[in-house]
């Protein structure tokens, strides 16, 4: 197994060894979205996310603190967890970026301002209610109650893995 030699926490080129090495878990690729109280919703792309408990239904996710988004999201009334197929990494794309105008692919529609934003084609989709946030360091972690979620039967998620996107070779059966 590797190590690193003994270098300060908080060093450059131990945060590029630690974050390497996180790289190593494959993770799916879903997109946070939001309303917002005035202008366009907010939609952030996540590989920080995951189910944390049955009963009541909760998921999680987190946030870095850097994002423009951040104070928006915390007192957003409700979000949405949109979980990508491997078709969309562009959308991905789109919502990783911190500027530039992540909704133009959408045409006008109903007011948004109260209501989760759904991404169209999403593999699944976790709509919530606020449940608790907590310090994670440079992050804020936000554990969401879902109220309401659909999944498509067939579909290949987004993967993300050793810093690019990757896709599964084959799906197998739950019977192999």
């Amino acid at each position: 197994m590797g190590s690193t030699a003994a270098q300060p926490e908080g060093s450059v080129d131990v945060q590029r060894q630690f974050r390497t090495a996180l790289s190593m878990f494959a993770t799916g690729v879903a997109v946070i979205t939001a309303p917002r109280q005035e202008g366009h919703p907010i939609g952030i792309t996540v590989a920080s996310f995951n189910s944390v408990s049955l009963d009541p239904p909760l998921i999680l996710f987190s946030v870095d603190r850097r994002s423009m988004s951040l104070a928006d999201l915390c007192s957003a009334p409700s979000y949405a967890v949109n979980v990508l197929e491997e078709t969309q990494q562009e959308m991905s794309n789109r919502f990783a970026k911190a500027n530039g105008d992540k909704w133009s692919w959408r045409n006008g529609g109903a007011s948004e301002r109260d209501a989760a934003v759904l991404l169209p084609d999403a593999l699944a989709t976790f709509e919530c209610e606020p449940y608790a946030q907590h310090d994670g360091g440079d992050h804020v972690i936000f554990v969401g109650r879902v109220t309401r979620h659909r999944a498509r039967p067939h579909g290949r998620p987004l993967i993300f893995f050793g810093g690019r996107y990757r896709s599964l070779d084959a799906v197998q059966s739950a019977s192999a």
